[in-house]
């Protein structure tokens, strides 16, 4: 029997301090390995992704989609472990908002600028902070390839108005200045089949992948399902998720995602 990784309360205290907590192995090398080689050739998945440019034009993709199935991103994201962590982190009963496969290609990956994920969330209608997101390693995540950098501690500075970079929703560059002035920049290098989960507020960025390796990754948002949004008509972010055991990932024998999964279209 596998011994799946489990958070505790002394990991919850650890969230609240820094804005964010790793797990390291949150998967096993046969989970990981499984997600990746599906990801990889998942052709729904080729076909709904779509790129996002920086502030220098270079470009990274993403396929994002809303609905929870039986292919095996959804029995992560409705796994024991991840679901059983995030309401510990919530402190209630989470929904599954959205997940997102990111695809940062070699020499022509794009950096995320530094923003908030709720930066975004704000402007869907979601009144309170009471999210968060999960990314799961499918690739090593370096500061060669573009990690994920974070300011520990800045969910605590609350919500930071936000404007375009390129094509997307940037922090204010003043606060975000201020903040590093003050907190520590962390550069959250990964093996593959770790997880991080931080805070809607925290404020992130990632550089270009210079490397000649990808960086992939998974990320599930979640919210607390009172958190209720007061706009908008997807109904995701406030359904139950129907839980299942950890080991059905490597015990199922389905694949990548089916073509009517309610994808974002851009």
């Amino acid at each position: 029997m596998m011994n799946y990784k489990k958070i505790i309360p002394e990991d919850k205290i650890k969230f609240d301090k820094d804005g964010y907590l790793l797990i390291r192995g949150m998967l096993s090398k046969d989970e990981v390995s499984k997600l990746h080689e599906t990801a990889i050739n998942d052709k729904v998945i080729s076909n709904k992704s779509y790129d996002r440019g920086d502030a220098n034009g270079l470009r990274t993709k993403l396929a994002l989609w809303y609905s929870l199935a039986d292919d095996l991103y959804s029995l992560l994201a409705r796994s024991e472990r991840i679901v059983n962590a995030v309401s510990l982190l919530l402190e209630g009963e989470p929904a599954h908002f959205h997940s997102k496969l990111m695809q940062k290609e070699p020499k022509v990956g794009g950096a995320w600028e530094w923003h908030q994920d709720y930066g975004y969330w704000y402007r869907d209608g979601f009144l309170y902070p009471q999210m968060l997101s999960v990314l799961t390693a499918l690739t090593a995540a370096t500061k060669e390839n573009g990690c994920l950098q974070v300011i520990k501690g800045s969910h605590l500075l609350g919500r930071i108005d936000h404007g375009f970079s390129g094509e997307q929703v940037g922090a204010n560059q003043e606060r975000v200045d201020e903040a590093l002035k003050r907190l520590e920049l962390v550069y959250v290098e990964m093996e593959p089949g770790d997880t991080l989960f931080f805070h809607s507020n925290t404020i992130h960025r990632s550089d270009t992948n210079n490397s000649d390796s990808p960086r992939w990754s998974l990320i599930s948002a979640y919210n607390l399902i009172c958190n209720k949004p007061f706009k908008g008509e997807n109904q995701s972010s406030t359904t139950p998720i129907q839980i299942v055991k950890d080991e059905r990932l490597l015990n199922s024998s389905n694949e990548g995602i089916k073509e009517n999964a309610n994808f974002l279209l851009k």
